[in-house]
């Protein structure tokens, strides 16, 4: 049976389905970079409103800027914009639901004019964005707006014909502008910390280097709110889809996969009005930033202590990871002992049932979630995330043991093999240097944290330093299993 408005009706428990009329919804959300993560999450929280006869008035209509975009196009087109999420439960059970949030999809290149005015259109008074942190167009080392990229040349020599996401946001807000229409409010979803911070430099960068003017009324009227995302998607897969048909009888063409788990904390900050979100479950508070800190060194710093650790052990799956009781109880000591004195006061966060929730999730077999991805970019993602968990710590004169054995197996990884001899894919966007700085590992053993572009100072600091060293020596002389015992010991 194919999914779309003329076969709803024949979907049957226990697959649920939109109870309100999709014919009466009306767009009031422009969203770039639909994806599986956007429609398990954001989406998703609207259909749970529109389900109870909320928010019918802001539904989604996705935006493609890519050449990749086109299949979203069309399979959402050929869906009316239905599709399958299919929540797996650490218990094997799944929770299924068909979303109807999302009624149209615009692919800019097709005609960039239309897109702009559908931007100007004062029914919308929110542009999404789930755009990967590469999107943001910003400088790895000075953090500015990268103002030579081709594509924002191109958008800034002519800017009625753009095809960047920011040539369109801005070519739609000098519409509004212009007609006396209120802006919208851009808000960011990505896995970025300060998302709304970073979206806010990047869009008004462009802005201004457009139009100073325009630039600095961008700052003055458009909000950027901030916002922590929280829910494993992986990729859709032909299994996936396969496997959506066979059971329930549904042919989607692009189903979405997704742990039980889904967590929003969101600011208050909307130049037109909003969804009232937190009705379905979304935390909308004053300041993003302690949650967003509790996410950062507590589940994305533990997936940097359980990849490297479990890869070099023989591990490729993270539930077979997260299950054997030792690296749990390394988790749990890191989140205890390291990351949770650094975390500012949560209200209405419990952090002790937060942190083994974060264990279960890793533990559940049926996301398929691969110890390889969490290695990806690594550079990236460990400056960022179990860094500052350091500096707060040397500062504060707190443990550090357990984030330097972290730093140390990533330098062991590094290298190229795991303790059986097999290759390992090094993903990083700076993988030639890591290796090769890897590779003097047993001759120079503070070479890779010498690194200060991505460690800073802590080579200097006799602290770490030893930690550091004593853990990396383990690592080659005992392995990652017996290293990781006599952490927790």
């Amino acid at each position: 049976m194919l999914l779309d408005n003329a076969h709803l009706g024949q979907v049957h428990a226990p697959v649920a389905t939109p109870t309100y009329d999709r014919s009466k919804l009306t767009a009031g959300i422009i969203h770039f970079g639909v994806g599986g993560f956007h429609r398990g999450h954001q989406a998703m929280y609207l259909d749970t409103l529109m389900n109870e006869g909320k928010a019918t008035d802001w539904a989604i209509c996705g935006m493609g800027v890519m050449e990749s975009d086109t299949h979203m196009r069309d399979v959402l087109t050929a869906s009316d914009g239905l599709y399958t999420l299919v929540a797996k439960n650490p218990d094997g059970t799944r929770d299924v639901r068909v979303i109807g949030s999302i009624i149209d999809y615009v692919y800019a290149p097709d005609d960039p004019t239309a897109a702009i005015e559908r931007l100007a259109d004062p029914a919308i008074r929110i542009v999404s964005l789930t755009i990967t942190e590469g999107a943001y167009n910003f400088h790895h080392v000075t953090g500015e707006f990268d103002l030579d990229n081709a594509a924002v040349r191109a958008d800034l020599a002519d800017p009625t014909h753009p095809s960047t996401v920011f040539g369109l946001v801005c070519a739609g807000l000098r519409l509004r502008r212009e007609r006396g229409i209120t802006p919208f409010t851009v808000m960011s979803c990505d896995n970025i910390q300060g998302n709304g911070h970073v979206a806010e430099a990047m869009f008004t960068a462009y802005g201004r280097a457009l139009d100073p003017e325009f630039g600095a009324w961008m700052k003055a009227h458009v909000p950027f709110p901030n916002s922590m995302v929280d829910r494993i998607t992986p990729s859709t897969t032909d299994a996936d889809r396969a496997d959506v048909a066979a059971t329930y009888g549904i042919e989607d063409g692009w189903p979405v996969v997704c742990e039980d788990f889904c967590q929003w904390v969101l600011e208050d900050s909307f130049a037109d009005g909003r969804p009232p979100y937190e009705e379905a479950g979304v935390q909308v508070v004053k300041d993003v930033a302690p949650y967003e800190l509790m996410k950062l060194r507590l589940l994305n710093a533990s997936h940097q202590g359980l990849c490297y650790f479990g890869h070099l052990a023989g591990y490729r799956a993270v539930h077979d990871v997260a299950r054997n009781p030792l690296f749990a109880q390394f988790l749990l000591k890191y989140m205890d002992e390291e990351a949770t004195p650094t975390l500012a006061a949560l209200p209405g966060v419990d952090l002790d049932a937060y942190k083994h929730q974060l264990i279960d999730r890793f533990s559940n077999e049926y996301v398929a979630d691969t110890v390889a991805r969490l290695c990806n970019e690594s550079s990236d993602r460990i400056p960022k995330w179990l860094m500052p968990v350091v500096r707060d710590n040397l500062a504060s004169g707190g443990s550090i043991e357990l984030s330097a054995a972290i730093v140390a197996s990533w330098a062991r990884y590094a290298e190229g093999t795991d303790e059986q001899g097999q290759p390992i894919e090094i993903c990083d966007r700076l993988a030639d240097s890591l290796r090769a700085v890897a590779a003097r590992n047993t001759v120079e053993i503070d070479a890779f944290i010498a690194q200060r572009e991505l460690f800073g100072n802590v080579v200097d600091d006799e602290r770490f330093r030893g930690a550091y060293e004593r853990a990396l020596r383990s690592l080659h002389e005992k392995g990652a299993l017996a290293t990781l015992a006599d952490l927790v010991a």
